[in-house]
């Protein structure tokens, strides 16, 4: 089982241009996203988070439950859920302002134990910006990477909840040596700065960069870099492309028994060729259509 620990929040996306366009709320947070997306593959998948009880709360288990994704450990509570209002530019890129004041989310608390099949843990976003939250999911990273567990790290940078950038920048580096997998947007990598060379020295064993449009590239301890082209595709907006992204390799890497550092090292040129291919691929469907709707495994072929 992968489990997937972060926020679940409503985005507010809208539906025309200027300052008072309609705004459409849909199902999001980087890591429900993931978990969607997992679920959508074939995964299976748990959901690790504190979520409202409010109708948004709801609507967000039932868009997980829909998927095949297990919420039965997932927290609840009185406040209400994380909002996020997008802004698209021309290229359907989304940015993003955040009501997270008192929510649920942020009161995340470490559980007492994963699930005993838990072979991966992935984190990212604002759940690990957002205190108290932020420490409890810290806390769980570097637990579960003792254990043995497999972890992925998406930091999915949203500067505007960062206070203190270099506070961030040196906590992100703490992280590290609890990552297994480490996955950054080109945007990311540029505002935190470093090399996948030092991030690799670091601990991860490998890390994974995506480029948009111009693709991906995975970068290993040996000093190999495996970079593919992205798929070609009318884009509607990018908003959940890098979940997109975080799923097909956690599922790619479960199905060839290759989540820990020693699988992902006898990946080779193929396996790695392959692992990025899939994930572009499912990726470029995810920017085919309104919001973070992922694909299906039936819509994406063989692995």
């Amino acid at each position: 089982m992968i489990v997937v620990a972060g926020e679940a929040l409503i985005d507010l996306v809208p539906q025309g241009t200027g300052p008072l366009a309609a705004l459409k709320p849909a199902l999001g947070g980087g890591p429900y996203n993931t978990a969607v997306a997992l679920g959508r593959l074939g995964s299976p998948t748990a959901f690790c988070s504190r979520v409202s009880d409010d109708a948004f709360g709801e609507a967000l288990l039932g868009g997980l439950r829909q998927a095949d994704v297990d919420v039965l450990d997932v927290q609840r509570g009185q406040e209400p859920t994380t909002l996020a209002v997008a802004t698209l530019d021309a290229n359907g890129s989304a940015t993003y302002s955040f009501y997270v004041d008192g929510t649920a989310d942020r009161l995340f608390e470490v559980p007492a134990a994963l699930p005993a099949e838990t072979e991966a843990v992935s984190f990212g976003t604002c759940s690990l910006v957002l205190e108290p939250g932020a420490s409890a999911y810290e806390e769980l990273m570097r637990t579960a990477f003792a254990q043995g567990v497999f972890t992925l790290l998406d930091p999915n940078i949203r500067a505007g909840l960062i206070p203190d950038a270099d506070a961030y920048r040196a906590r992100f580096k703490s992280w590290l040596p609890y990552v297994s997998l480490l996955k950054l947007s080109e945007e990311d990598a540029l505002w935190l700065g470093g090399t996948p060379r030092e991030w690799l020295d670091a601990g991860p064993s490998a890390v994974v960069i995506t480029h948009g449009g111009d693709g991906l590239a995975a970068y290993t301890q040996d000093g190999t870099v495996y970079p593919i082209p992205g798929e070609k595709v009318d884009v509607v907006d990018t908003i959940g492309a890098g979940d997109t992204v975080n799923a097909a390799l956690l599922h790619g890497l479960s199905a060839r028994n290759s989540l820990s550092a020693e699988g992902m090292a006898v990946l080779g040129r193929d396996g790695w060729t392959q692992l990025l291919r899939f994930a572009a691929r499912a990726a470029a469907i995810t920017c085919s259509r309104a919001g973070a709707e992922p694909p299906y495994a039936s819509e994406l072929g063989d692995l």
